[in-house]
């Protein structure tokens, strides 16, 4: 949940880190010349599954259609303390 801009971990509830983390992988993969429609599995990682609701809410709408092979897990603690954390593999 890191902006780009200021190097800073986005404040907020899961929704809103959530949607910074979409945002950055989106700039990711679209700068080596695919898309997220093109991901093929991600991983979410989340501090509190209490939380997957409104994950699921953002995440589903950056996946329309035919969305990617997921995993979800709760972790004990993820870096710089976030609620989310998600890595993605897409095809180029």
């Amino acid at each position: 949940a890191l902006d780009p801009q200021t190097q800073q971990i986005v404040e907020g509830d899961v929704a809103r880190q959530t949607e910074r983390v979409l945002e950055n992988l989106k700039g990711i993969v679209e700068a080596s010349g695919s898309s997220l429609q093109r991901a093929v599995k991600t991983t979410v990682f989340l501090a509190d599954m209490n939380d997957f609701a409104a994950m699921n809410e953002v995440y589903s709408r950056y996946f329309v259609g035919h969305p990617p092979a997921r995993s979800t897990v709760a972790v004990s603690r993820l870096p710089r303390d976030v609620r989310v954390e998600i890595d993605l593999i897409a095809l180029l």
